[in-house]
């Protein structure tokens, strides 16, 4: 019998098409959820009356909403670009979601963050603060879904749990955030937010890992697989410090910078896998045989 075919190229291209974002894209995709998360930690401060917190993490989600427009113009190539997008809400594109959760978002965490630090219209900022808040969840989480409805397998495959790693991952930089720039009497919001996105991110992380099989050997292997590694690192480093370092002003830094950077790194580590993925026809061949096989049997 003629043996079954492996697949390495088509006409000798790639079956996908790599990814052509810039790394703009991995940079938004982990400011986008500093900034959400950061909001919400800005509100829960807020009730808890906790100015010094509450300013940081407002200025956090104004920076990180101004910082991902940017990134996100940039790699568009033209601002007329993002605006055109604001023209029609497409409900089935979550790009086309994705900039109508953006551009608000940005303008609300804007003047939140103006009205707290010049004590101008202060009830118009808290009402703007809140506004950011509700708003912030959707922010950390969308790109999730901007990755995954994409051909790209390691992304693709990963639907179901990229937005809890988002989640997780924007939790984590945004309490790490927070710990670095707040005295250790305000923190203590910031370090349990911290340490609860990375204990969900790095959950979500290892089940999505071990359900994707195969597909999944981009996360493990190769530059995405030694991002992903680092992250993890990281961030344990980040949990470690915030525990077992007593409440000391110098671990509360050590640990909050060690959470931004892991999340950082979990951003680009999922953007190199799914490159990676992109690249080898395996990711792509593999699981269509095998659910072939899976309807055939049934």
């Amino acid at each position: 019998m003629v043996p079954e075919a492996e697949f390495d190229s088509y006409y000798g291209r790639p079956i996908l098409k790599e990814p052509t974002w810039k790394a703009d894209i991995p940079f938004y995709l982990f400011v986008g959820g500093l900034a959400g998360a950061s909001a919400v930690l800005a509100e829960g401060a807020a009730v808890r009356g906790l100015p010094t917190l509450e300013r940081v993490a407002r200025i956090s989600a104004a920076g990180g909403a101004a910082a991902g427009t940017v990134a996100l113009v940039h790699d568009l190539g033209r601002p007329t670009r993002f605006l055109n997008m604001l023209r029609v809400l497409k409900p089935t594109s979550p790009m086309s979601v994705g900039s109508f959760i953006l551009a608000p978002f940005a303008g609300l965490a804007t003047a939140a963050a103006g009205s707290n630090l010049t004590g101008v219209l202060p009830t118009l900022g808290r009402l703007a603060g809140a506004g950011s808040g509700v708003l912030g969840l959707p922010l950390a989480t969308y790109t999730a879904a901007l990755v995954a409805d994409t051909a790209i397998p390691a992304w693709h495959e990963a639907h179901r749990e990229l937005p809890f790693v988002f989640a997780g991952s924007g939790a984590a930089a945004a309490g790490g955030m927070a710990m670095v720039f707040t005295p250790v009497a305000q923190s203590g919001p910031a370090v349990r937010m911290a340490i609860a996105g990375a204990v969900a991110e790095t959950a979500a992380a290892e089940a999505m890992s071990h359900r994707l099989g195969l597909v999944g050997e981009p996360y493990r292997q190769g530059k995405g697989g030694l991002l992903m590694r680092v992250a993890r690192g990281l961030t344990a480093a980040g949990v470690a410090a915030s525990v077992l370092g007593g409440g000391r002003r110098w671990t509360r830094t050590v640990g909050g910078a060690s959470f931004v950077v892991g999340s950082a790194l979990t951003r680009f580590g999922i953007f190199e896998a799914g490159k990676q993925s992109a690249r080898d026809p395996r990711y792509t061949v593999t699981p269509q045989r095998e659910r072939l096989r899976e309807r055939s049997r049934a």
